[in-house]
């Protein structure tokens, strides 16, 4: 099918990482000029007939980064994911030129502190977060006095795509903190850092980081049960509406799927 070159671009993949059976990483070369803000997505897609399948993905790399990175699971009964986890380096997938979404750094609230929830892919935008306040902290050019705390959650902790990057930053940097935690320790007996889902572990740490509604800024990002429940907690906890942001990411297969 022929694609609006004033919409599309042909995205080529340039690289690819597997993280594990399900979990995979790409670097794409946008085919023209794709500018961006950290937190938002591309809409990356392929031909189906005379349709074409789309979804919308977060974008991993910063600004910053030349290429565009993107972090995805495979929905196994997913019109797209599938489709897209047969590609290797080289193939391409159409893009849209303009990139969407909201899900951006809250530098407007005067907020210091930032909490950052996640679950597996869902630590897309966050990365992208980091990447682009890392580069700007070693120019001396941080946009704000700010403090981002992450809980990043997974079944195992072979789905932690980011994991060592992440704790590379935080080991550098006085603005970064980073728990990742697993669900299913019996299945990762060589895990020894913290268990629990993301919402097992909201007031442990919101207390311990001393972290409130007034203050504080919370983004919840990836599974859509993670986020409701998470949603609830921090309401309870004296979260206003405007201190939190929500990116859901429809994972269970009852939906249309990726």
């Amino acid at each position: 099918m022929a694609l609006s070159g004033d919409k599309f671009y042909r995205a080529r993949i340039t690289d690819r990482s597997e993280i594990s059976p399900d979990l995979w990483k790409v670097k794409l070369e946008p085919g023209g000029k794709f500018d961006f803000v950290a937190g938002q997505y591309t809409t990356l897609g392929v031909p189906d007939g005379e349709h074409l399948i789309e979804r919308a993905y977060s974008i991993v790399s910063s600004p910053y980064e030349p290429q565009l990175e993107i972090f995805f699971e495979l929905v196994p009964h997913g019109k797209l994911t599938p489709q897209l986890h047969h590609l290797h380096v080289g193939d391409e997938i159409s893009m849209r030129k303009i990139p969407k979404g909201r899900f951006t750094l809250d530098l407007q609230s005067g907020h210091k502190n930032h909490l950052l929830l996640c679950t597996v892919t869902g630590i897309a935008p966050y990365v992208s977060y980091i990447r682009t306040l890392h580069e700007d902290w070693k120019e001396n050019n941080m946009p704000a006095d700010l403090h981002l705390y992450m809980i990043n959650a997974a079944s195992r902790s072979l789905e932690f795509g980011y994991r060592e990057e992440i704790e590379r930053v935080a080991s550098e940097v006085p603005w970064l903190t980073y728990v990742p935690s697993i669900s299913r320790p019996w299945e990762d007996p060589q895990w020894r850092g913290e268990t629990g889902r993301v919402e097992d572990l909201i007031r442990k740490y919101g207390d311990k980081w001393g972290l409130t509604g007034d203050t504080t800024t919370g983004y919840l990002c990836g599974h859509p049960q993670m986020i409701e429940l998470g949603m609830g907690i921090l309401k309870r906890r004296g979260f206003p509406n405007q201190s939190l942001k929500k990116e859901v990411y429809w994972v269970p297969a009852k939906t249309a799927g990726a």
